[in-house]
Formats: structure tokens, sequence, C-alpha cells
């Protein structure tokens, strides 16, 4: 490795930002792969009227920022005409477009406004506290999550007291759910589970099914790439530093205790203004708390379209001890997904 080279790679681990809350609300936008999704370019399949129907609905539901309140009280179960409704939920398999279309909502709707993953929402709170996350977002007009986890107790209760202050203050709420891209049909439709997962809001949201085939018809068959051994990653990562990308290389074992120290609301500054990651000596991994700090960290490097270079284990191995017939599975296989896109050079959209 040529001296102007190695000065050129950077570490993962040598870096510990910090990020305010101004600055993490910044960032719930939706992600560059949607920054222009629309309605219009929606394309329903009309095979399945499904996705028509929810296109139809979506515009009445962008039509009218009313937000009205059930006179019942919030928390009544006498449901309003669901035109009313202040929530809406966008029940469907992976590939059929529910995060276009949750992004194009948020792109047409008034502000304040903000879209992110369940994950980010809970990072958020983590980081702020939970008076302090409720305040930054009061009075948004529309908050859209996508990926709703349906798998922690605690952060769904945490998430429901959450969204029920915030939409008793008038703020509209879309939400997707976490189907895992290679589920082979188990649990394609979570609109149940949703419901029953938030308690006292379900009555607030209107469900909307959208059936359908993977748009991509992606094989899910497919697996990470790993280089031949760490020398070829320094190699391939000294090159393009060579060559004017940043780049940043990390032993795998590094790069995972940093995780622990570093919130995860912090991970999108961990890795601000890097185009390529390095990872060297990736291995199993079988600590349940850091197996979760990698997809929250994996989760970040995807939105943000940062290719992965790595030697060792195939990134989507990395899930041992039995983690994947535990109640983390959806997430998971949802990680492996966007750890083979990243380390093949395919970055697909969200579904």
């Amino acid at each position: 490795m040529t001296t102007g080279a190695a000065s050129a790679l950077g570490h993962l681990v040598d870096r510990n930002p910090s990020i305010t809350g101004a600055e993490i609300a910044s960032e719930l936008v939706p992600p560059p792969q949607f920054e222009h999704a629309s309605f219009e370019s929606y394309r329903p399949d009309h095979d399945f009227p499904s996705q028509q129907a929810a296109l139809d609905k979506l515009h009445e539901f962008a039509n009218g920022w009313r937000g009205q309140r059930n006179p019942g009280g919030f928390f009544s179960r006498s449901r309003k005409p669901k035109s009313e409704l202040p929530g809406v939920y966008l029940d469907g398999g992976f590939g059929v477009g529910k995060t276009h279309l949750l992004a194009a909502l948020w792109h047409v709707a008034p502000g304040p406004k903000y879209f992110g993953t369940f994950i980010e929402y809970t990072a958020l709170v983590g980081a702020l506290g939970y008076a302090p996350a409720v305040e930054l977002l009061r009075g948004s007009r529309l908050l859209c999550i996508d990926e709703f986890e349906l798998d922690d107790p605690g952060d769904t209760m945490l998430m429901t007291r959450f969204l029920g202050e915030l939409m008793a203050g008038g703020t509209r709420v879309a939400a997707t759910s976490n189907t895992p891209p290679n589920a082979l049909g188990e649990g394609r439709f979570a609109a149940a589970d949703f419901l029953r997962e938030i308690h006292g809001l379900a009555a607030n949201f209107e469900t909307l099914r959208i059936d359908g085939l993977d748009y991509r018809r992606r094989d899910t068959e497919g697996h990470a790439e790993a280089m031949a051994d760490d020398a070829a990653v320094e190699h391939a990562a000294s090159a393009l530093a060579g060559r004017g990308h940043r780049v940043t290389l990390d032993r795998f074992d590094a790069l995972i205790a940093h995780l622990a120290t570093v919130h995860p609301s912090k991970y999108i500054k961990l890795i601000e203004g890097t185009e390529v990651i390095a990872l060297t000596g990736v291995h199993e991994l079988t600590d349940q708390n850091a197996a979760l700090r990698l997809v929250a960290f994996i989760d970040r490097v995807y939105d943000a379209e940062v290719p992965i270079v790595a030697s060792g284990t195939p990134l989507d191995a990395v899930f041992g001890g039995g983690m994947l017939d535990g109640g983390y599975r959806k997430k998971y296989q949802r990680s492996m997904s966007r750890m083979i896109a990243l380390t093949t050079g395919e970055l697909p959209p969200h579904d």
C-alpha cells in the first residue's frame, strides 16, 4: 500500500460524531432513491386492482390535512368515517411499492413533516429522551413510518404512546410494516398484527392492502460477496482511495466494538462523506446486541447507498447462534438482503 493512498484512507473507528436533535430531525426525509417518488410515477399492476385502489385512497388522504380528533375521545373505540381517519397503514408484500407510495405522500404533504424507519424514530427517542422527542416533532402535519417493527414489544409500546401524543395534537400518520424479501409468504400481510400491537390507536388507522408481486422479480437466493482475503480488501481500498474516492478501512471486530460506543442515532453521521466501506476479518456474530447494532448500521449504509467490500465470512452469513430462529428474524433477513445488495454492487430501491 502506498503512503499516499494510506493517508487517504479513513477509519470509522476513529470517528466519534455528535448530533443534535435538530440534526436528527433534518435527516428524517425519504432516502435518496425516493427523492423524486410521486403518485404519478407509481405504476400500478393492473393484474392487482388493490394497487390502483391504494393509490386512489392515498390521493384522498393527501387532499385533506384536517387531523380531526374523535369526538368520543382519542382512544375511543367508536370509529370515525374512514375519510376522516388521521392514520393510514399500507399493508402488502415485498416489492409492491409501499415505500414509494409512502414517500410520494410525504412529498405532497405540507410541512413540517418527517419520514423515517421505525428504528430511526426509536433512536430519536433514545438519543433525546421521550419528552424532548415528542416536543421536537409536535405540530408536524405528517409522520411517515417505514417498516414498523412488530417484533419488539417494548419498542412497539413506546412508539404507540409516542404516536398517540402526536396524533392527539393533529399529526397524521402513514406507516408500512417490515415484511422481509425472502420470507416466502410468511407475514406478507401484517395488518392484523399491526392493529393489535398499537392497541388504542387502531381505530384511527385505515388499512390499505396492496396485493402483487415483487416488481423487480429479484432473485433472493444470492449471497453477499467476499473478497479472497484481507490483503485483497486492503489493496482494493488503497486503489480506490488513490483514485480520489473517500474510503474507510476497518477490522470487522473493531467496527462492531465501536458501534457499541456510538448511539444508533449517530450512525448516519458516522458514515457521512464515505463513498466505500472496506471491512476485513468478517466473522459470525453470536451476541444478539452486537447483531442488532449491525442491523441498525447497515440500514443507514443502505439508505446512503454506500457499497461495501469485505473479506472473511460473507456478510449475509454473520447472524449465527440460532438468531435466525429467534424473535428478530425479520430484522436479520432484511439486513441480509441489504448486505447482499451492498456487496454485489446492486443497490435496489426499498419496497
